[in-house]
């Protein structure tokens, strides 16, 4: 059995999500550089600069790359041999959240009650997902979601006679659907699968994906470079005036389901499709 304090975890959730807000990942950095070499549209090109040349500000100056600084969704892996002490660990998410979006100056964007919309001015509480693994270590990703892009995802309840078509279809309309608002070039997460709650997590967590790196599994490998084709065949482009690069990347997570159903879930982010990771 190993032991982890909650102090410590407080301090490295803080230090995610500054990170994780100022400092553009490498690989959806190279994928907008790539992206470039291929856009036809000019102003597409001049935008795609504009998106590189704001990453490296924020990066040199330590300043938000955008000004929503999202929800701050936190995925925890808990290794069954590690015992946190010192408080509960959901108490030291939210301390490492508040400290790093207070000390960060970060935005500050939840609000309590979803009628009376009063803000809790530390950006808590976070949305955090748990699983058990096994080992004895801790593994926290801090990925802060916008809300103008999660406003533009959707979830389909599909049925089973719908097979590839159904994804195709609510991929698709979901990305028409959003248009500009979601500020393309966008990263996506589907997810096909699970219940009406997983496949949305399946969803998110397709996001996590380094932005290049396919399916494991070959199918689905196929199927999310085919999906990615027929979004960028949108026309939406940069920023959506118009252009040959609507999306960087498209990850696809699946789950086991029920024989009467095939959800599937479309988690639109914009090219910031941040997370940081450390491992306790």
């Amino acid at each position: 059995m190993r032991t982890i304090d909650t102090d410590r975890i407080a301090r490295a959730v803080a230090t995610l999500c500054v990170k994780a807000n100022t400092d553009l990942n490498q690989d959806t950095e190279m994928a907008l550089r790539r992206a470039k070499g291929h856009e036809r549209s000019p102003v597409g090109i001049e935008i795609l600069d504009q998106l590189l040349e704001n990453a490296q500000i924020a990066r040199n100056s330590a300043m938000p790359i955008c000004q929503d600084t999202g929800l701050a969704v936190v995925f925890c892996e808990i290794g069954q041999d590690v015992h946190i002490q010192g408080g509960a660990l959901e108490d030291a998410i939210n301390q490492g959240v508040a400290k790093g979006y207070t000390e960060g100056y970060l935005r500050s964007s939840v609000v309590k009650d979803p009628l009376d919309r009063i803000n809790t001015k530390n950006n808590t509480p976070a949305i955090i997902h748990y699983t058990i693994v096994p080992g004895d270590s801790l593994k926290i990703t801090v990925a802060p979601k916008g809300i103008g892009s999660e406003n533009m995802s959707r979830l389909y309840m599909c049925k089973p006679s719908q097979g590839l078509q159904g994804i195709e279809d609510a991929v698709i309309e979901t990305v028409k659907l959003a248009g500009s608002n979601a500020c393309p070039p966008l990263v996506i997460g589907v997810g096909v699968g699970g219940n009406f709650e997983k496949v949305a997590c399946l969803a998110k967590q397709a996001l996590l994906r380094p932005v290049g790196e396919y399916s494991r599994d070959e199918k689905w490998a196929d199927i999310e470079r085919a999906l990615l084709k027929k979004v960028n065949r949108l026309g939406i482009g940069p920023q959506g005036f118009g252009g040959s690069t609507t999306a960087l990347w498209l990850a696809v997570e699946t789950y086991p389901t029920h024989i009467g159903g095939m959800p599937v879930a479309v988690n639109i982010n914009c090219h910031v499709a941040r997370h940081e990771s450390i491992t306790l």
